[in-house]
């Protein structure tokens, strides 16, 4: 594969917003190209999802041939060198946008600012070689990766994937199905360079009164809500469950619903031309129109 387009005018912006993000982590982020390093990446992605009987999420000959063809594997290294997460991307044909297929920090750092290292520094990648937009997949079950996706990187949703993995045998995703949402991120828009220098979408649930409940999740709580403000857009509100990943474990027939009534949500939502737009601390998705 050649990527050679020229830099975009948003490029120098983005290095220096990767930079400064990675010094807030306490990280060097770098493209890893080491043949042993990759091996290492292959080690920390199964120390994060555990393995399938396919075997590692991503296999070390993948991610060498990867690297090989000059897609991005970023490495977020500590001070001492220990390898604490690592995202993998491809171009797609054309080289019109980045598809980031994995991304994972090592257990226990969760909160340092690692990902959103990794992630500004594949948005500085990329537009470095005149690519734009970056797309990628994630379940809309889980909310804390949504409000990531969303409210701290600036993506937006606007597709909804009925089970796009097949059942997932994974140690995290527990033999649950694997819808997906589809997020879409465009690298050097207004949004995402503000959430580049560290300032999120920030979004806040309107208080109950002032909204219509349309429909209550499987835990009898509302999942679903229209802003009765005629100032919000026609705007829609709906609920994750607060740790599907526990949920799973302790009740997984609740969690087997959760995952049907938020497909019905997304979907109802998506074809009315509703986009998902940013996640409060809470877990509920904003939908405008």
């Amino acid at each position: 594969m050649s990527l050679t387009l020229e830099a975009h005018p948003a490029a120098r912006h983005a290095r220096e917003a990767a930079t400064a993000a990675a010094e807030r982590a306490g990280v060097t982020v770098i493209e890893e190209t080491d043949r042993e390093k990759l091996r290492d990446i292959e080690g920390l992605l199964v120390s994060i999802w555990g393995t399938s009987p396919h075997g590692a999420p991503v296999p070390f000959d993948i991610l060498r041939a990867i690297s090989h063809a000059g897609c991005n594997i970023s490495a977020a290294y500590l001070p001492d060198g220990t390898l604490c997460g690592a995202a993998v991307a491809i171009v797609t044909p054309g080289d019109t946008a980045t598809y980031s297929f994995i991304a994972g920090v090592a257990p226990g750092i969760a909160d340092k600012g690692v990902g959103f290292a990794l992630k500004q520094h594949q948005r500085a990648w990329s537009l470095d070689r005149g690519i734009e937009t970056m797309t990628w997949t994630f379940d809309p079950l889980v909310s804390r990766n949504a409000r990531f996706n969303l409210s701290k990187l600036g993506a937006h949703v606007r597709q909804y994937e009925r089970n796009f993995y097949g059942l997932m045998e994974d140690e995290i995703n527990a033999n649950d199905e694997s819808d997906r949402l589809v997020a879409v991120w465009p690298l050097s828009s207004e949004t995402s360079i503000a959430c580049g220098e560290g300032t999120p979408r920030d979004v806040e649930l309107p208080e109950l009164g002032a909204t219509t409940i349309l429909k209550h999740g499987p835990d009898g709580e509302p999942q679903l809500l229209h802003s009765n403000d005629s100032t919000a857009d026609d705007t829609l509100w709906c609920r994750a469950p607060r740790d599907i990943v526990a949920l799973r474990a302790s009740d997984p027939e609740q969690a087997a619903l959760w995952r049907i009534t938020m497909r019905e949500s997304f979907e109802t939502a998506f074809a009315a031309g509703y986009q998902a737009d940013g996640v409060t601390r809470t877990g509920w998705y904003r939908l405008s129109k």
